[in-house]
């Protein structure tokens, strides 16, 4: 046990959050903290936290357990660069190679025998916490997450006032990660991150060493990450083995249960209150009425309690102006900004149905392409132009301009739908997570949050032919995100979005477009699609840099894969979504296998640097003269000399599986 949260009990006035919540996290499990907004997710981890208390219960560490905790909204004023803001914040790390050092000091000194022995255990246990912890790869281990969340190199000599929000998000998230705690609380960590660096994080989460509990409303990043699902049902905490889609199943299944003792119990009350009610003042049946009414007493106290179900509102919000088949175009278009050129002699067509995602690493330029289409940026130089009858519609966290501040919530609904009755706009509403007295705030009340979920509303009650959207998810939770889903999947117009949710991605998108390294890339198809020609492509472009061709059969090979990746191999629409269906099979299949071949990696590059250590310091004279380090250093010498090669061996037979499986596979 790592953490035991026991019969937590907590109050707002009337209103009760949890009544007895428990559920306990183990070492090495990653737990989604589940529920519908408001259910109490974020003050969970926050009673968790200690920033704030229950009203009856209590919560559990393990014994020297390290907590780290992300909030959804940080700030750092720190002039500091983020690189020394990232590793200042490893204060155990740097402690424990302080700690390390002083103890190093005391025993060369030649501390009396009595304490010797007890200065050698205490290095032993620092020394071997410091390595599990990283600290002799502190600084490279910092770059790397840095990277990983999406961080220029250039970028990490900058101080950190410099970034914005959601930059200063990741700062925080990467500090927290090079602490390497024993536990990690995330609340909504991909809200400010980027698809590729979801993916990056995605995969850190699955290796991590420690305990995870996340509050997220991607449910794709949930399926890769968790392994147990704490669902907050009731004002009680259920917990769930498996990820969130196994997770929906089981409550699925369990629900189906429930109804149908909940159904039972309610038939044999009806059947004893029909006796009661005939017999109850009658002398000869009275006791027997009597009995029945105890019974009924009894069953009323048992009855099933039944979780609220999952919001399913969905809309068919009405059908933007028909635009002509040209919906916007952009030709020849460059943008720079001061001395950076972002686009060079840019083309881009966009047609009416077409849903088109942009995806690529952050400060690729996405946002800024996303902006010249809506019209919110003029290119530097080149042409934008829109088709006939297109009207657009942009949408942005920080774009929220027309929203009246003296206006009421449903007033600002009622702007853009007058036809729409009340019940609609406060069905629309509730949707978008405003409900009850929240339609009757002033905007200019509402949180940043708020504001941007209302224009997001506005923006789908009457559509334009071409919609922008700029991470159109944050701030909903799940049941909110299917019906924003359900929406744009369903919307006939043209739409061009930027998500770090690959769920709806993956779910709205019929062409993608790669934005890298100043370059656009088009891909005629969906997201697997794009998946599997973008590995399909880096796959075959490694084994030609591995076999070296002659000159100008090398030149006609790169030749060949830039138009491919120009055209984004085009094939027909059957072609591409059997391959694509074919890759996704493959990629379930050996999950577990790359899995397993990434951890042995990891644990073979990690016992390599150690045995290259020992080698260098085995050949120091004055290890010898210490006959206690001498022999420690020799024993784990020769424990590495036999693991090595059976992790060579292994990674050789996953790797060769690996290959194996994807040749039969896409054979």
């Amino acid at each position: 046990m790592i953490l035991l949260v026991d019969k937590i009990e907590k109050s707002f006035g009337a209103r009760t959050l949890f009544s007895g919540a428990s559920f306990q996290i183990n070492p090495g499990e990653r737990y989604a903290l589940v529920g519908p907004n408001g259910a109490g997710k974020t003050t969970m981890l926050k009673i968790i936290m200690g920033l704030d208390s229950p009203d009856a219960g209590a919560v559990t560490y393990a014994k020297d357990v390290n907590v780290g905790y992300l909030e959804q909204e940080t700030k750092l004023a720190s002039d500091s660069t983020i690189i020394r803001e990232v590793m200042d914040a490893a204060l155990e790390i740097r402690s424990l190679g302080d700690r390390a050092e002083e103890l190093q000091l005391a025993i060369a000194e030649g501390a009396p025998d009595a304490d010797l022995d007890a200065l050698l255990e205490e290095y032993g246990h620092v020394q071997d916490r410091f390595e599990r912890l990283g600290g002799y790869e502190l600084e490279s281990n910092a770059r790397q997450i840095l990277t990983g969340l999406g961080f220029s190199v250039d970028d990490f000599d900058r101080p950190c006032s410099e970034f914005s929000g959601g930059w200063q998000m990741r700062i925080a998230l990467a500090k927290l990660f090079l602490r390497r705690p024993d536990l990690l609380l995330l609340d909504e960590p991909t809200n400010h991150l980027d698809l590729e660096s979801v993916q990056w994080l995605r995969g850190f989460i699955s290796s991590y060493e420690g305990a995870v509990l996340i509050v997220s409303h991607d449910r794709a990043f949930m399926d890769a990450c968790v392994d147990h699902v704490a669902a907050l049902e009731n004002r009680r905490v259920t917990t769930y083995t498996g990820n969130y889609s196994s997770y929906l199943k089981q409550r699925e299944d369990n629900l189906e249960q429930m109804r149908a003792k909940r159904a039972a119990q309610e038939r044999e009350i009806a059947h004893m209150q029909v006796f009661v009610d005939k017999f109850r003042y009658k002398p000869t049946k009275a006791a027997q009425a009597q009995e029945r009414m105890r019974r009924i007493e009894q069953i009323k106290s048992e009855l099933v309690i039944l979780p609220e179900g999952h919001k399913h509102v969905e809309f068919k919000f009405p059908d933007p102006p028909r635009s002509g088949d040209l919906v916007a175009a952009l030709e020849h278009v460059s943008k720079a900004y001061d001395d950076k050129v972002v686009y060079e002699n840019l083309d881009l067509k966009l047609y009416r149905g077409e849903h088109v995602a942009l995806v690529g690493p952050n400060g690729a330029g996405k946002s800024t392409l996303l902006k010249m289409l809506a019209g919110v940026e003029a290119p530097t130089t080149g042409i934008r132009e829109l088709g006939t009858h297109v009207g657009v519609a942009y949408y942005a966290q920080h774009q929220l301009e027309g929203l009246r501040e003296s206006n009421t919530v449903l007033q600002e609904i009622d702007s853009v739908a007058p036809t729409w009755t009340v019940p609609q706009q406060r069905s629309l509403l509730g949707a978008f997570l405003f409900t009850g007295e929240d339609v009757d705030k002033r905007v200019g009340v509402l949180s940043g949050g708020e504001r941007a979920r209302l224009a997001l509303a506005k923006m789908l009650v009457a559509p334009e032919a071409l919609l922008c959207l700029d991470e159109p998810t944050n701030h909903l939770d799940i049941d909110s995100v299917d019906m924003l889903e359900s929406a744009l999947r369903n919307f006939p117009g043209t739409l061009v979005l930027i998500s770090h949710d690959e769920h709806l991605v993956r779910s709205v998108a019929n062409r993608v477009v790669d934005i890298r390294d100043g370059k656009m890339t088009v891909y005629d198809g969906d997201y697997d699609y794009y998946l599997f020609k973008r590995e399909d492509l880096a796959q075959r472009a490694a084994e030609r840099a591995a076999v070296p061709a002659r000159p100008v059969e090398r030149v006609a090979q790169e030749r060949r894969v830039e138009a491919e990746v120009r055209e984004g191999g085009k094939k027909t629409r059957e072609q591409r979504r059997a391959e694509a269906e074919a890759r996704a099979a493959l990629n379930r299949k050996l999950k577990k296998t790359k899995d397993r071949l990434k951890r042995v990696e990891r644990e073979l590059e990690s016992k390599r640097a150690r045995y290259d250590e020992l080698m260098a310091l085995m050949a120091s004279e004055a290890l010898y003269a210490d006959q206690d380090a001498f022999s420690s250093a020799l024993g784990e010498y020769n424990e590495l000399k036999q693991q090595l090669p059976v992790l060579e061996d292994e990674w050789l037979d996953l790797s060769t599986t690996i290959e194996e499986e994807t040749e039969r596979g896409l054979a």
